[in-house]
């Protein structure tokens, strides 16, 4: 059964220039799945779904953020999350991640980063 949320459409043309970017990290899609996880630091995160419309994995799903997670955000955290609805992504399926990177570079709050577990 799939975590995609069926209002967020895959996007090949953003996918595409994500698989170009010359600064795309990670290992190309080529990772043992979970070996990477990708962490999203929720006082950037405005939820603006690109890292689920380039995932080619279904790992993130983007929704209202928790309560603790907002509670756990600075003053300026707070502001932003509220200014865009409290909307943030999580990665329920980061055991699927093969590190492709796409998600890194497609975020246009840099939010996302790739961690090596």
């Amino acid at each position: 059964m799939s975590r995609r949320n069926p209002e967020i459409a895959r996007h090949p043309e953003k996918a595409k220039r994500a698989a170009s970017h010359p600064k795309r990290p990670g290992e190309e899609c080529k990772a043992t799945p979970g070996a990477w996880v990708p962490r999203v630091d929720r006082g950037r995160c405005e939820g603006k779904k690109d890292c689920a419309e380039v995932c080619p994995y279904d790992v993130f799903e983007i929704r209202r953020i928790d309560d603790a997670d907002f509670a756990a955000l600075g003053p300026l955290g707070k502001l932003k999350s509220m200014v865009h609805g409290r909307i943030t992504a999580y990665t329920p399926g980061e055991a699927d991640c093969k590190s492709c990177g796409l998600c890194v570079v497609a975020c246009p709050e840099k939010a996302i980063t790739l961690v090596r577990l």
